[in-house]
């Protein structure tokens, strides 16, 4: 275990940096503070707190799931620490990059069926248990494949990974794999019946029993003790969420339900909406085994806290284009009116945060500790950048789906995943780990740029069937 340095970024710091504000000049007739972090924080909070208790189910819904992703991120950050605290940062690397290869699997064997619930599930009726648990068991079993697959290459492909070769470790790996699958699944299955409200309480229950799990962990010394509390909270979470769906949220469903159609095309949109995902998905979690490879487990470490922090301003968009989508197929002939909604609320949003953690970035990270901010900050910074020009990117990505337009749609997670893994490869042998930060913002722009010029080609186009 490592023993806790002092920081030059922690308190102190953060202290001194208030008073500074405190005593900072206010231009005459000005009504706000100078401190862009002050009026930020309460810009997000003011935009937030009017999407939660909206009428509109497009936007409270959208900010329900946005704000599980903020408290489940606040919750994860806090486990991270701990985790910093408690084990070396070799441990922590390497048990991120075995993380990183779970949700990649996962994310594979899942094939992409929970967004197929946030788009088919609103409009099922009676046939939503059975496409829920259709779409579980498949899930499952491909997982438990890819994860057995990935075992037998790993002396060849990720040979610092080698410790889940033995024998209990190798079935928690797959076991963990398999159910991270189910889920996030669950989340998509929760967001089509309108019940976000339980999405938030699943990741809470999952963040609060990990943190528990990590302290017994530490306690007993085992060195695999950030894994085995990350799999033990996960099955935690999946017995209690699924209960509630199965149980509760499903029959409500039903019984509410108007119309109960079975998916059209359903094999050809799902085939499609999954080779887009992977793309998606790949660019998210092979860059930090790009890090691993490259630059080391310690630059990993460093890489995956500051990841962690701006993934989380991804999330924002992404969560309420889920709401679109759900909107748009109970309401068709309004989703280019959604879709400018959940545009200019997720730019107030995310436009306020990226002020705060930019000025915050070395505050943030020194809570990890004080290396961490060292060397993570200029990082962090422009990961949050690249969340904006990500909010026009994700969106148009939802509103093909939505319309079954899954080229629009699969072309733009191509060329992402392309670009962010290719620059990445680039960049960091000569920018070290903010080679990856540089990778994102200039991926995210030169995605961006066409399509705020072109937008008329996917904001007001017809619903088309090219799926």
């Amino acid at each position: 275990m490592r023993t806790e340095q002092p920081s030059r970024h922690g308190p102190a710091a953060f202290h001194q940096a208030r008073r500074h504000a405190r005593t900072a000049t206010v231009a005459p007739g000005s009504r706000t503070p100078t401190d862009p972090r002050r009026s930020s924080l309460a810009t997000v909070l003011r935009s937030g707190m009017r999407g939660l208790f909206s009428r509109d189910p497009l936007l409270r819904n959208g900010h329900l799931l946005a704000m599980s992703s903020l408290v489940s991120a606040g919750l994860g950050s806090m486990f991270w620490v701990l985790a910093t605290r408690w084990f070396d940062a070799e441990v922590v690397g390497v048990s991120y990059s075995a993380l990183s290869v779970t949700l990649l699997l996962a994310g594979v064997g899942q094939l992409n069926l929970s967004d197929f619930l946030v788009r088919f599930v609103p409009s099922a009726g009676h046939h939503t248990r059975r496409l829920i648990l259709k779409c579980y068991g498949v899930s499952a079993a491909v997982s438990t494949v890819a994860a057995v697959g990935f075992l037998l290459i790993v002396p060849a492909v990720a040979p610092e990974l080698d410790f889940l070769l033995t024998p209990v470790a190798a079935g928690c790996f797959v076991a963990a794999t398999a159910g991270y699958a189910l889920f996030v699944m669950q989340d998509g299955a929760l967001t089509a019946v309108r019940r976000p409200g339980w999405v938030l309480a699943e990741n809470v229950v999952f963040a609060c029993v990990k943190i528990g799990l990590l302290g017994v962990g530490a306690a007993l010394a085992v060195s695999s003790g950030i894994l085995a509390a990350w799999a033990g909270a996960l099955a935690v979470s999946l017995v209690v969420t699924n209960y509630v769906l199965l149980r509760r949220a499903v029959p409500h469903h039903v019984r509410v339900a108007t119309v109960a159609e079975r998916p059209t095309r359903a094999l050809r949109y799902a085939s499609a909406d999954y080779v887009g995902s992977l793309f998606r998905m790949a660019a998210y979690t092979l860059v930090p085994l790009i890090v691993l490879d490259r630059l080391g487990a310690e630059q990993s470490a460093y890489f995956s806290l500051a990841w962690i922090v701006g993934y989380v301003l991804y999330l924002v968009a992404r969560n309420l284009g889920s709401s679109l989508v759900v909107e748009a197929v109970s309401s068709p002939g309004r989703l280019v009116e959604h879709a400018q909604k959940v545009l200019r609320h997720a730019g107030l949003l995310l436009g306020a945060a990226v002020v705060f953690v930019v000025a915050l970035a070395p505050q943030i990270l020194s809570l990890f500790g004080a290396e961490y901010a060292e060397h993570g900050t200029t990082l962090l910074r422009l990961l949050a950048l690249s969340s904006l020009p990500n909010i026009v990117v994700s969106i148009a990505i939802d509103s093909a789906r939505a319309r079954r337009r899954l080229r629009w749609a699969v072309g733009l997670q191509v060329a992402m995943c392309v670009l962010v893994l290719g620059l990445t490869g680039l960049l960091l042998p000569v920018l070290g780990i903010t080679g990856a930060g540089v990778a994102w913002l200039a991926t995210m722009c030169l995605l961006a740029a066409p399509l705020l010029i072109w937008r008329a080609r996917w904001l007001t186009a017809e619903p088309g069937r090219s799926s």
